[in-house]
Formats: C-alpha cells, structure tokens, sequence
C-alpha cells in the first residue's frame, strides 16, 4: 500500500508539473505574441527611389529587433505619407523634409490642416527635381511646356508640389498646360507611348523610371536656370541648388542644373523612445544593406542625418545621434 502511495503521489506530481509547464508554455507564447512590433513602413511608388530603400529597411529591422514584422509599402509618397502617419496606418514614413514642416506648421497643401506629433527619425539623402522630356518633343526648356501634357506626380505626392514651384518660378501654373497625376512607372510609361510630353519625377538619381525611359528613348533632362534657381530657393530655404552630373543617364552629355530638397524618415510621438532609439541604431548601423538597395545609399550616414531636419527630431533618434 505505501508503495502504491508513493507511485500515485509521483503520478500526481508529474500531472501537476505537466500542467504547470503547458501554462508556462502558453503564457510565454502569448507574451512573445504580444511583443510582436508591427512596422508599417510607407514608401512611394515602386519605381522611385523610397520603395527599395524601405524594402532594406524593412529587411534590416527585421533582422536586427526583436520580435518585429516590419513591411515596405508602396504608397503616394511624401504627402499621402504624412496623412497614413497620423492615422495610424503605418510607423515609419519616408517624407520630404518640405513636406513635413508645411504639415508640421498647417501651411501650403496643409494649410489649416496643421499635423501635430510628427517627429523625424533621420535625414537620409538628397531628393532632385528632374524634369525629362524625350528629344523628338523638340521641348528644350521649362517656358516650353505650356500647352503641354506634363506628368506632375501621382496626386497627393511631394512632386506635385516641386512642379507648382518650378513652373510658378517662370511665370506658368497648372492652368498653363495639362497636368497628369501619374507615379513615376507610369509617366516612364506615358513618355515611351507618346501619350504625355515631359514628366516631373522627384528622387535620387539615378532614378528607375527615367533609366526605363532612357533604355529605349534619348532623354532630355530640362535645366532650371540659376535666376529661377535663387528665386526658388530664397522663397522656399528648403531647396538648394543640385547639379544632375554629366553621364548620369545615356546620352546626358552635359551636367544638368536644378534643385533638391531633403528625404527624411518621419514617425509621430506615438512611438516610445526605446523603440525610435532601437530602429534608428538598427538602420544606421547596417547602412551597406541601404546602398546596396540603392545608388543614393551611398549618400546616407550618420554624420549627415540631422541636416535639412525640418521638424523636431524624436528623443529615441537623438539619443542615438548624440552618443559617441
């Protein structure tokens, strides 16, 4: 009898164990399910230059964070960004450091629409207004196309911006020609069928869509004059003067003058410091992922990621950036 005590005592206790364990086994099932960091990272189209880009980043986030599931998402770029930022959509947005400050402050296409709790994570690259044309459009400058159907990006982009400044700077509006709200695929797209004139794209060159173009067609890249140049940038002081280098696409036989603004990435205050401090240490310490994604990943570094920061950075990132 004491030995069949014994037995059902051990029999009890391995049940009472076996019991124990599974709970123990759903309960951290469940807290790994619940440190689960969803990173909806909002991009552009996906023949510009934020797409790949937030393609390696998602990859290195991925890579480097504990428990995060983090997705690249072709969207409008800049302008719709900031509108899936503040409704929760997405965690990271790629954004024009223009854009975000008219949001940031209500004015120009935010004006009495003030977002409030943008924060930037880091400034990464050069962005350059490219105005392309085809050679057999005869289209040899800006003046040149009025009456014309001019791609001034997919609505709701930064770029459509850009071009309301660049034809305002000589003497046109969109009333002067006829704009087509396209993505950069399909303004290449529009170019090589003959069904738009020129196309307006906004992005680190060399940009795919107009190497697309240039592979079948002789690109015209239209210069913006340094007169109109001055007056763009002492209206607007987030611009600044670029030169498109000579070779940059085929047949460019000659250095291109225009103007850039800044790519920022862009979160809101939602974002707990730890968290902002971790994805942009991850981004920043793995940067050979962003130039392998991209020529301009050559151009993003520690060193430059606060300038052209238009809006107040996040304490995460600025933890980040000030340590040695």
């Amino acid at each position: 009898m004491k030995k069949k005590g014994l037995a059902l005592l051990a029999a009890i206790t391995m049940l009472a164990l076996l019991i124990t364990g599974c709970s123990q086994s759903g309960e951290q099932k469940a807290a790994e399910k619940a440190e689960k960091k969803f990173i909806n990272i909002a991009t552009g189209g996906t023949a510009g230059v934020y797409y790949p880009l937030g393609g390696a980043i998602a990859e290195i986030l991925n890579k480097n964070l504990p428990g995060a599931n983090a997705t690249a998402q072709s969207t409008g770029a800049s302008v719709a960004n900031v509108n899936l930022l503040t409704q929760g959509n997405v965690q990271i947005a790629f954004v024009q450091n223009d854009i975000a400050y008219y949001a940031a402050s209500g004015t120009e296409l935010f004006k009495d629409k003030k977002v409030e709790g943008l924060k930037a994570l880091a400034a990464i690259y050069p962005e350059t207004i490219q105005v392309v044309t085809l050679d057999k459009t005869g289209i040899k400058s800006i003046a040149d196309l009025k009456g014309k159907k001019v791609a001034v990006g997919a609505a709701g982009s930064s770029v459509t911006v850009n071009a309301q400044h660049v034809l305002e700077a000589h003497g046109l509006s969109f009333a002067d020609i006829k704009p087509q709200y396209l993505s950069f695929a399909e303004a290449a797209n529009g170019l090589k069928d003959g069904n738009i004139d020129a196309a307006f794209v906004t992005a680190g060159f060399p940009t795919a869509a107009i190497q697309d173009i240039s592979a079948q067609h002789k690109v015209v890249l239209l210069p913006i004059a340094d007169d109109k140049a001055d007056q763009l940038t002492k209206k607007y002081p987030f611009y600044s003067k670029v030169v498109i280098p000579a070779g940059t696409y085929p047949n460019q036989d000659k250095d291109v003058t225009s103007l850039g603004a800044k790519a920022m990435l862009v979160v809101t205050d939602k974002m707990d410091e730890q968290t902002a401090y971790d994805i942009t240490k991850a981004i920043f310490t793995n940067l050979e992922k962003l130039k392998a994604a991209h020529n301009v990943g050559k151009l993003i570094s520690k060193e430059s990621a606060k300038d052209g920061i238009s809006i107040p950075m996040h304490p995460g990132a600025e933890k980040y950036f000030s340590e040695k």
